[in-house]
């Protein structure tokens, strides 16, 4: 048995950019949800997909953005796209899916608690993290937590993270706090690029343990110099940058493991989709409650 745990930001955001736009009768922009729903029911039409959450920024904001000012914010998303989250978790909530609207905390701290949960569950063979973000890849663990790019077709385990970052998933946030993340808002330090950060990380595993002596790094001497330099006149902002990148893993998520399992749509996505201008997504509905 499987369960697959969806970041529901990234799939509107994905149908926002790759679906067509649609005004609703009431004029509002509904295509991002339109999209999420339609890609959302292809999933469940899978065989061995019977347990299923989804989380949501319900905020782009979080408990980060005290710790750090920089932190992404709702700043630049398109308004439409905004105005769209709450329709989309009502959408996603009819279809009979369990929906982790986050406040405090974000999407993928409730998709990391659920992970730490569930994957100790006896019946669970594989949990499947149904995203690409960066930070997810830290939960990864062999085979039985993986990361599906549902768009490319692409699953990583734990030999695919190494693979593709050079380093292991539990040393991702070490990884991201030196290299940086664009998304997140934060910058990394200074001079500590991918190849040179997973080359350190691959011996040390993490920020603290990486020695202060440059001849211990194992790579070129002023290269090693210059990195060992940079990070400890900038270690605090190190520290931070990981706190940043670590996923929480103490959402207080209500629902239990049979909580999950779906068993079919509501009746109430006939009228939700008739509000948007779509009546034909309840015609491909195979399975109502």
């Amino acid at each position: 048995m499987k369960i697959h745990l969806v970041d529901g930001t990234y799939e509107l955001f994905r149908s926002h950019f790759g679906a067509p736009p649609k005004k609703s009768p009431d004029g509002r922009e509904v295509g991002a949800t339109l999209g999420l729903v339609r890609s959302l029911m292809l999933l469940l039409s899978s065989p061995d997909v019977t347990h299923v959450a989804v989380a949501f920024d319900h905020v782009i904001e979080s408990f980060r953005n005290k710790l750090y000012s920089g932190y992404k914010t709702g700043a630049g998303v398109d308004p439409n796209l905004m105005a769209q989250f709450p329709l989309a978790e009502k959408a996603v909530s009819a279809l009979g899916l369990v929906v982790w609207p986050m406040v405090k905390f974000e999407a993928d701290d409730a998709i990391a608690t659920a992970v730490a949960r569930f994957k100790k569950v006896k019946s669970v063979e594989q949990v499947v993290i149904c995203s690409v973000d960066k930070d997810l890849m830290q939960m990864v663990d062999g085979k039985r937590v993986v990361s599906w790019d549902r768009r490319r077709e692409i699953v990583m385990d734990e030999k695919g993270v190494v693979e593709k970052f050079g380093v292991s998933p539990k040393s991702i946030p070490d990884y991201l706090a030196l290299v940086g993340d664009s998304a997140d808002g934060y910058p990394g330090i200074k001079g500590w690029g991918a190849a040179s950060t997973s080359a350190v990380l691959l011996r040390f595993k993490h920020i603290e343990s990486i020695p202060k002596d440059p001849n211990k790094l194992g790579l070129g001497l002023a290269r090693a110099t210059t990195l060992v330099e940079n990070l400890w006149q900038n270690y605090d902002d190190a520290m931070l940058f990981r706190e940043l990148s670590t996923l929480r893993t103490d959402v207080p998520l209500k629902e239990t493991f049979n909580d999950l399992k779906w068993v079919g749509v509501y009746p109430r996505l006939k009228k939700l989709c008739h509000k948007l201008g779509d009546d034909r997504i309840p015609e491909r509905v195979t399975k109502w409650r």
